[in-house]
């Protein structure tokens, strides 16, 4: 059974929540092959639903050493290929750079990363080539902070909130940039 680490600055995703998320993606989104990169991971259980989902591949970044131990746990729990835990802070990981581009990007900061932090996510997302035309991103944060004010070159979704937490996707515009992956997300 799938473990969860709770503890400072964890807050899993709530089931109703995770299951809300990935039904708002499914009607956008052929998981099928996809790459996924999971920011925050905390147990890993938003991109283990989008492995089980069809994704080919899912890069968890997490900075607690214990949150990363229960991450590899339930991966091999749950017998899933393609998935890889990076133990590092997400500013870190990311700048790097991307190994490859990744079509789905799901963000969980804990409600203590400060707004300045998450944009400054988003711009290395974009700058390290982490996200192509036709990405999208999904960013969980407490739905009584502001809504992000998305950079140029996103086009933000419909803002959901469940509770106490507001789900915000773009997706990385077509328009004017170049390694589009056309047919992988439909538009919005």
């Amino acid at each position: 059974m799938p473990q969860q680490r709770s503890g400072l600055g964890t807050r899993p995703t709530t089931d109703r929540v995770r299951e809300s998320l990935f039904n708002m993606l499914a009607a956008r989104i052929d998981f099928a092959g996809i790459a996924v990169l999971d920011l925050y991971a905390g147990s890993g259980a938003l991109g283990l639903e989008a492995l089980s989902r069809g994704a080919a591949s899912a890069l968890f970044v997490e900075s607690d050493a214990r949150a990363a131990a229960v991450i590899e746990r339930n991966i091999a729990a749950l017998g899933v290929d393609g998935a890889t835990v990076r133990r590092s802070a997400v500013a870190a990981a990311l700048s790097t750079g991307a190994p490859v581009p990744v079509d789905l990007v799901l963000a969980d900061p804990p409600y203590e990363v400060e707004d300045a932090q998450v944009l400054d996510m988003l711009a290395a997302l974009a700058t390290g080539r982490w996200v192509t035309p036709g990405s999208v991103v999904v960013v969980e944060r407490s739905a009584s902070g502001p809504e992000i004010a998305w950079p140029d070159g996103w086009t933000p979704w419909r803002t959901r909130r469940y509770g106490d937490t507001r789900i915000e996707p773009a997706q990385r515009d077509r328009r004017g940039l170049s390694g589009t992956r056309p047919g992988r997300v439909p538009p919005c």
